[in-house]
């Protein structure tokens, strides 16, 4: 005879247990509702400025793609060259903080990468209008004069030093302590094991990061990588600041002639826009909005290939 398990009785929920899952659910849910109602605004109020004409919106001299093209090459250009100089130089930090410096100089130099995330973008503007871009112009005139055989240092030099590159300079200095932040957390939770074993192999402190530091890190460092490019990409007031803008789609990075960025022509256009000149500038919004998204999901989908090795999840 067989005889079945009595089910067992569900033990009865608290209030503040109740109360408690209901706040992290609306919270949670708050976090689609709040984007897909700003994807939404966007849309509505895109339509108009996608479909304007000159007629309509005196920003535009043809149509919308024209006017949109060069401020989008400019803002994924300047990211790029932004990304390409802080990657290298944030690992490096991290690295030096985590497994190199003492004890006692690797705590204040954490928080000293740490507090340059909280200056604020005006700042970095100040900094760059009224000190960095006088100080590389010679260094500028430099390279045209020595390399202007190279496409992205050809002529004519800027003679203010308000360039794209001068522009990713500052981005870069804006983004690497996040990603600093970021890929030293990573590579402080490399386990140990894995460290000792390559030292006790033979390997060398550089051999031993480089064998087991690094690739655990990878997806981490992409993660970190993308969130540097997703504050760059979005910057408004440096940008607006530090880069002499005429609106031209080009590679040269030491020229007068600068494509702008859509955060920077958004914040210097819109205080005097009125009627289908608002539309355009918000369907530009949108355009930098789906390329942020963009950015985003192909990073999530570069960690989630790799979640073994992930320390960000």
């Amino acid at each position: 005879m067989t005889t079945t398990a009595a089910p067992r009785a569900r033990t009865p929920q608290r209030a503040g247990d109740r109360w408690f899952s209901g706040m992290a659910l609306f919270a949670g849910s708050m976090i689609l509702v709040t984007l897909a109602a700003v994807a939404l605004f966007l849309v509505a109020q895109s339509i108009p400025g996608i479909s304007g004409t000159p007629e309509t919106a005196s920003l535009l001299s043809t149509n919308f793609w024209d006017y949109v093209w060069p401020l989008a090459f400019g803002t994924v250009w300047a990211s790029f060259l932004a990304l390409l100089i802080a990657v290298p130089l944030s690992i490096g930090v991290a690295l030096f903080i985590s497994h190199y410096a003492p004890r006692r100089l690797a705590q204040p130099l954490g928080y000293i990468v740490d507090l340059l995330a909280a200056v604020p973008s005006v700042v970095f503007g100040l900094w760059g209008i009224l000190v960095l871009a006088p100080s590389v112009q010679p260094i500028y005139a430099w390279l045209v004069e020595n390399a202007g055989w190279f496409p992205l240092f050809a002529g004519p030099t800027s003679s203010t030093g308000r360039t794209i590159f001068t522009a990713a300079i500052v981005l870069a200095v804006m983004i690497l302590p996040i990603i600093t932040a970021i890929c030293r957390e990573i590579f402080l939770q490399t386990p140990v094991l894995h460290e000792e074993a390559a030292l006790a192999l033979g390997a060398t402190r550089w051999e031993m990061v480089r064998m087991a530091v690094l690739p655990f890190g990878r997806s981490g460092i992409v993660s970190a990588s993308m969130l540097g490019l997703g504050r760059a990409l979005g910057e408004t007031m440096a940008v607006a600041m530090v880069l002499s803008a005429t609106g031209v789609v080009s590679f040269r990075l030491l020229t007068p002639e600068n494509p702008s960025t859509i955060p920077a022509n958004i914040a210097l256009t819109f205080p005097e826009a009125y009627g289908g000149n608002i539309n355009v500038l918000i369907a530009t919004g949108l355009i930098l909005f789906i390329v942020t998204f963009a950015v985003n999901a192909v990073a999530r989908w570069i960690v989630s290939r790799r979640k073994e090795f992930s320390g960000a999840n």
